[in-house]
């Protein structure tokens, strides 16, 4: 694992997909046959029988898998892999306890990966004992997707009801209690994930780094010390906050964290003098909300890098532009209703809306508005 980090991250997802589909197929869950693991995370069936802390886990190996197969994964810190090896560990101790396919003192313990490097010779004892049980799996593929299409097609004709889901879900938690699964540090881990994607230097948790600061001691907030601690600041290279991300339960919505996040805002912008952009989130949803420039709060698919949250800052100082009083060049547009729409949209941007929609007839210079707002 440790010498082929992107491989060991590309089986782990591919783990964490045939784990899924195993619950679908004990559960006899309805499928569409061409799902892929996001869709198949995103069913309500499943979503209905499948503790929060299993799904953060099963999606933690999902985004990191991915980011592996597309090359675009970040340089790994020391014995980072063995905690995403050792998250798949715990989803399939999870899944034998849950499904009753082992009882809890059966199931090993994690013991971490091994520290020596196997010789050449126990790499080709290896690959012999594997090519011989691919031998005979391959003997037993047939029926195994006779039976996987037999499951299926029982799985349409008897649907699960509520009540039935709802003893499923129960007894897949109290499994993940059992192993003392933790779903605020899965979680995090998420959190961690998206921010690495947006370039972001993440320290190890709650290990702050001159990027990103964690468990942030922000002061003037509404509490008996008026003391609080921000899950998340990333700063600037002068030091001030760009942002500051408040973290939710994942069963939570996303948007509970909206007021708490706005306090730690207020706090940090009368420590520093600079109100940074609010981001909130579950760890799935995410959203922001740059209530320095009067916009509405707003889903995203990732948080923003932080040349991206530089040049957020720096249209804030702008906010009182002028735009709409300017005048378009004549050269390009010189209708008077031309210079009206030119001036509309204007307008429109300037109360800090995001979309504007001009209509124009045919043949009244439709590309010269267009160019003219560029």
């Amino acid at each position: 694992a440790s010498s082929d980090p992107s491989g060991c991250l590309v089986k782990l997802r591919l783990f964490a997909e045939n784990l899924v589909k195993a619950v679908f197929a004990h559960h006899r869950l309805e499928r569409s046959f061409q799902s892929n693991l996001n869709d198949l995370l995103n069913d309500d069936s499943f979503k209905s029988i499948t503790p929060a802390v299993v799904l953060d886990k099963i999606h933690l190996l999902r985004i990191k898998g991915n980011h592996a197969a597309h090359g675009t994964l970040h340089p790994l810190q020391s014995g980072q892999i063995a905690d995403f090896v050792k998250e798949a560990h715990e989803l399939a101790k999870w899944f034998a306890l849950s499904t009753g396919l082992l009882s809890r003192s059966k199931i090993p313990d994690w013991k971490g990966l091994p520290l020596a490097e196997p010789s050449k010779s126990e790499l080709q004892r290896e690959k012999k004992a594997a090519l011989q049980k691919l031998a005979e799996q391959e003997t037993l593929m047939a029926k195994l997707l006779a039976d996987l299409e037999e499951a299926r097609a029982q799985a349409v004709a008897a649907k699960k009801s509520e009540t039935e889901k709802a003893a499923i879900l129960s007894q897949a938690q109290q499994a993940a209690n059992a192993l003392d699964f933790s779903e605020q540090a899965t979680r995090f881990k998420l959190i961690d994930e998206h921010l690495i994607s947006s370039g972001w230097d993440v320290g190890p948790r709650g290990i702050s780094t001159a990027e990103v600061g964690q468990e942030v001691e922000v002061l003037h907030q509404p509490t008996g010390s008026g003391i609080g601690y921000a899950d998340y600041v990333l700063w600037g290279e002068n030091g001030k906050p760009l942002a500051v991300i408040e973290a939710k339960k994942t069963a939570e919505d996303a948007q509970k964290g909206k007021m708490q996040a706005k306090y730690y805002a207020d706090g940090l912008e009368k420590m520093h003098g600079q109100r940074p952009v609010i981001f909130y989130t579950n760890g799935y949803d995410i959203f922001i909300w740059d209530d320095a420039k009067t916009e509405p709060p707003r889903s995203l698919f990732g948080f923003y890098s932080r040349d991206s949250l530089d040049y957020a800052h720096f249209q804030s100082q702008l906010r009182e532009s002028t735009i709409g009083a300017l005048n378009p060049e004549e050269a390009i547009t010189d209708r008077l209703y031309q210079i009206e729409a030119i001036k509309r949209v204007a307008e429109t941007f300037d109360k800090r809306r995001r979309r504007a929609l001009v209509i124009q007839a045919t043949g009244t210079g439709k590309t010269r508005v267009a160019i003219a707002l560029c």
